[in-house]
């Protein structure tokens, strides 16, 4: 039953971020420009799009790849939730709508989902015994 369980997430995660990053390259850009604090010093379409593309690559990852890296892949997926997670806190801080995250609590709850994404990310890809 874990297996399937992670197997599960796995997939959902991965189809997740594909859908994510592609939406970061097409539609939701403006939206997603909401989340990229302003201390950085990068343009922030900039960093929509090559934050999208990464999602891309590690939602692809996640979805196929081999048992063997899926550990690895996990891991690196589990970095990358930690590394957005400053733009999360900016959003908050700075009181920025995006995707209907129109009110501080709406946008403190959000916080709380981001570890959330770290451990589904590293649990969904770990070898069962």
């Amino acid at each position: 039953m874990t297996s399937l369980a992670r197997t599960s997430g796995r997939i959902l995660l991965g189809s997740a971020l594909t859908f994510a990053g592609i939406s970061h390259l097409a539609w939701a850009r403006e939206e997603f420009r909401a989340q990229v604090p302003k201390s950085l010093p990068l343009d922030p379409d900039t960093t929509v799009l090559a934050s999208g593309v990464a999602e891309i690559g590690l939602g692809t990852a996640l979805l196929f790849s081999s048992k063997k890296h899926r550990p690895l892949v996990g891991n690196a997926a589990g970095l990358f939730f930690a590394a957005v997670f400053p733009g999360n806190i900016a959003q908050y801080v700075h009181k920025r709508d995006g995707f209907g995250l129109d009110t501080d609590r709406k946008r403190l709850v959000r916080l709380y989902f981001q570890p959330a994404l770290v451990g589904l990310a590293v649990w969904s890809t770990r070898r069962t015994a």
